[in-house]
């Protein structure tokens, strides 16, 4: 069964720096296209990065820049590296997968449509 697994949130300053890990089991996480979303509270979700089974990357404007989306197949992961933390990224981190290779963008954010499988997510607060 397809089980997704996010870690690495926590409490940072502004300015600071994160990263969060997306853990597959049960599947290969290679073999899937695979994409961060975060929801804050009262707000919509926005898919903010993602990486397809091809490779390709993408990044909401939100946080082209200052995230960077890496696989890490060794641990079979998907990792987001967050720098330049702002209040506004505060939200609860998720990731998903999707069987097919897509990593698009709309509307400035990523498409999150056909994504699946989320996990418990992981809490990303950033205040001083």
């Amino acid at each position: 069964q397809l089980q997704l697994v996010e870690s690495g949130g926590g409490l940072v300053q502004p300015g600071g720096s994160l990263r969060l890990s997306c853990v597959g089991s049960g599947f290969t996480l290679d073999a899937y296209s695979i994409l961060w979303f975060r929801q804050a509270p009262g707000k919509e979700r926005e898919g903010v990065s993602c990486v397809s089974r091809g490779g390709s990357v993408n990044y909401a404007d939100s946080v082209k820049g200052r995230f960077t989306i890496a696989r890490d197949n060794a641990a079979n992961a998907v990792n987001l590296q967050m720098s330049n933390l702002k209040a506004s990224d505060t939200a609860v981190y998720y990731c998903a997968a999707d069987t097919a290779n897509q990593c698009a963008r709309v509307a400035g954010a990523i498409r999150m449509r056909g994504f699946g499988s989320w996990g418990q997510g992981t809490q990303v607060t950033v205040s001083s």
